[in-house]
């Protein structure tokens, strides 16, 4: 498998880190894995944070804009271990840890999570349109 591409110049419309996104567009244990990152070091997880946009094994995936912009990359478990472990060069890093949104993010992955699972048993409309085009997107999602 190849190792994760920088982030995109900007978070995608359906990232879980982004303000203007709807709420309830992803799963409860989604959302929760937001709130991880912001744990103290040693207790994030180690696994890198993609963007939701490519297959779990695609060649087309990269770092989470929204993730990069969100959290303080200097305190992210996560990017030590991948440079280690290959998961990211070292271009990739350098591109995650000076990266800046362009569009407004929650501060941290708590307060993305709670605005995302706030209407998640109903969601709007605007979720259920961003639900359907991830569906279409992503084949690992298709049953």
């Amino acid at each position: 498998m190849s190792s994760l591409r920088q982030p995109a110049p900007r978070p995608c419309q359906s990232c879980p880190y982004r303000r203007d996104v709807p709420s309830g567009v992803w799963a409860h244990r989604e959302y929760e894995k937001l709130r991880r990152y912001d744990a103290p070091t040693p207790e994030q997880p180690a696994a890198l944070f993609q963007c939701h946009q490519a297959d779990a094994g695609s060649d087309a995936r990269r770092i989470c804009a929204g993730w990069a912009g969100c959290h303080d990359s200097s305190h992210l478990l996560a990017l030590r271990i991948g440079v280690l472990d290959g998961s990211i060069d070292e271009a990739t890093l350098h591109a995650t840890v000076e990266y800046k949104s362009p569009v407004p993010l929650f501060t941290t992955g708590n307060e993305a999570a709670d605005h995302g699972q706030a209407t998640i048993d109903q969601p709007r409309e605007e979720a259920a349109y961003l639900i359907a085009k991830i569906s279409r997107v992503r084949a690992d999602l298709q049953t």
